[in-house]
């Protein structure tokens, strides 16, 4: 089976969820998925859902606590290239049949991380391996590299009310 760049874009909701719908898809499959969370460093629900899948999917975090809307700090750079780094050597092992990159387009817009690497990265991945790219604003170039991309566009969310996260829903 051929693996396919998927990108997953936009200000709307449903991206980081998209693709681990993708990985359960997968994991249910029998495949190997591995999840490398960048700007990310809690215990989200999604985080206990996925270790019922511990045989299939393998989760790691690259980033501190809190991070958006914060004064980006070198500790976010080395975090970031870290985090690249073991996703280079994953991808290049081939042991995974789907590998995603969540918040990776977020990452190259905040400048944590080179471009070049990431499409570099990609372009040398395995033939059958899939790969997703989460986050949003998506550059052109990561767009025009990947075989699908979807946008997801808000048209109205609770959060304008003053809702705040929920858990098992948000988070």
């Amino acid at each position: 089976m051929k693996g396919y760049v998927q990108v997953y874009t936009g200000e709307g909701k449903g991206k980081t969820t998209a693709a681990l719908g993708l990985a359960l898809r997968a994991a249910g499959a029998g495949l190997k998925v591995y999840i490398g969370q960048f700007m990310k460093k809690r215990n989200y629900s999604e985080l206990k859902s996925l270790q019922k899948f511990k045989d299939n999917i393998k989760t790691e975090q690259f980033g501190r606590q809190r991070f958006i809307g914060q004064k980006i700090m070198k500790e976010d750079k080395l975090l970031a290239q870290e985090g690249l780094e073991k996703i280079k050597k994953i991808i290049q092992s081939g042991k995974y049949n789907l590998v995603i990159l969540d918040e990776i387009n977020v990452v190259l817009s905040y400048g944590l991380l080179s471009e070049d690497e990431v499409i570099e990265i990609i372009k040398a991945k395995p033939e059958a391996q899939e790969i997703v790219l989460t986050g949003r604003g998506a550059s052109q170039r990561i767009m025009k590299l990947a075989d699908l991309v979807t946008e997801m566009k808000q048209i109205k969310h609770y959060f304008s009310k003053g809702v705040k996260a929920r858990v098992g829903i948000e988070k």
